[in-house]
């Protein structure tokens, strides 16, 4: 059996808006960037959709500013946690 192609987690939308907004792709190699989206991505909870609009339609903006607001949070402790890795590895 296969999952529908159109099932996804919504984070996963946040996340690559965080990093467009946080212009990271300047910043960061493509291998950083997955990394980055994994180390995120497996700090927030799943919420999984088929279609974009049904969040749109369904979700308080409430709701919605939490949700970018952990995003921010997640990505600011990956970030962190990367950049240390990173210093450890030069040393």
């Amino acid at each position: 059996m296969k999952l529908d192609d159109d099932i996804h987690n919504y984070y996963e939308k946040l996340v690559l808006d965080q990093i467009e907004h946080l212009d990271l792709a300047k910043t960061r190699s493509s291998d950083d960037l997955a990394d980055l989206c994994c180390l995120v991505l497996n700090r927030l909870p799943p919420r999984y959709i088929r279609y974009e609009v049904d969040m749109a339609f369904y979700l308080p903006q409430s709701k919605r500013l939490e949700m970018e607001m952990n995003v921010q949070e997640a990505m600011t402790q990956a970030l962190a946690f990367m950049d240390k890795r990173t210093e450890k590895s030069k040393s």
